[in-house]
């Protein structure tokens, strides 16, 4: 008989099965989602890829429990989240789950360290905010204001501050979207030491399919199905990365 322990460590982090999600526009029904099914494992950085419209924000939001689903299922743990309510959603994306976007969303008017520190004042077992920021290497710039930092530096912020209430979960949309390839490769170095030293689930979705290789799997979501899901035999750097 398998252990608590391991059978915990065994146990999918999150799961959807044959998840839906169409919107109204209008008059007109549009389908974002057509019957996804998906484990994500504890531990795992999973790159998934698709063009615009393919579906890939609209199902990290429904892992994040940002969004819910139209039809299907979603299990965090175990625990079936379809029917939860609006508190419940909030208390699993509060607990579990760190998110990641394109733009940073800093406060302005709050240095690095105390934009870090709006979460950790909330959460139950937070790193510090200098223990988040040396995990993205940003332990000299913790004074400084976002004016004063570079896009790729405020992501990095914008890393920490997700991942300092040691999420069990974290969900990264687009997250060098906005940036250029050199600074791209050290946002991603920062995830993939995050996900490496933390143990963090990581997904990160992206139309750059360069970015599959640092992934332990890559998934490709087309017209919203997934079409592919393959596993790398080895993760490259961020480093090794060309685009």
């Amino acid at each position: 008989m398998l252990s608590a322990k391991l059978a915990a460590e065994r146990e999918p982090v999150l799961s959807v099965t044959r998840v839906t999600k169409t919107y109204p526009m209008g008059e007109v029904q549009v389908t974002a989602l057509r019957g996804v099914d998906l484990v994500l494992d504890a531990g795992e950085l999973v790159v998934l890829l698709g063009a615009s419209g393919s579906g890939k924000s609209t199902l990290l939001n429904i892992l994040g429990g940002l969004d819910v689903p139209t039809t299907g299922r979603l299990v965090y743990r175990g625990q079936d989240l379809t029917a939860a309510n609006d508190r419940a959603l909030t208390a699993y994306r509060r607990d579990h789950v760190g998110f990641v976007f394109q733009f940073y969303n800093l406060v302005p008017s709050l240095t690095a360290r105390e934009n870090i520190a709006l979460v950790t004042d909330l959460a139950r077992r937070p790193l510090s905010p200098e223990e988040a920021l040396d995990l993205v290497g940003l332990s000299s710039r913790r004074d400084h204001y976002p004016s004063q930092l570079s896009g790729g530096e405020q992501q990095r912020v914008a890393i920490a501050r997700a991942i300092a209430k040691r999420p069990e979960v974290l969900l990264c949309d687009e997250p060098t979207g906005a940036l250029d390839a050199q600074t791209g490769k050290v946002v991603l170095e920062a995830i993939g030491r995050v996900n490496r030293e933390l143990g963090t689930t990581t997904a990160v979705i992206t139309h750059n399919a360069v970015i599959a290789a640092m992934a332990d799997r890559v998934l490709q979501l087309a017209d919203g199905r997934l079409v592919a899901d393959r596993r790398n035999a080895s993760r490259a750097s961020p480093a090794e990365l060309e685009w």
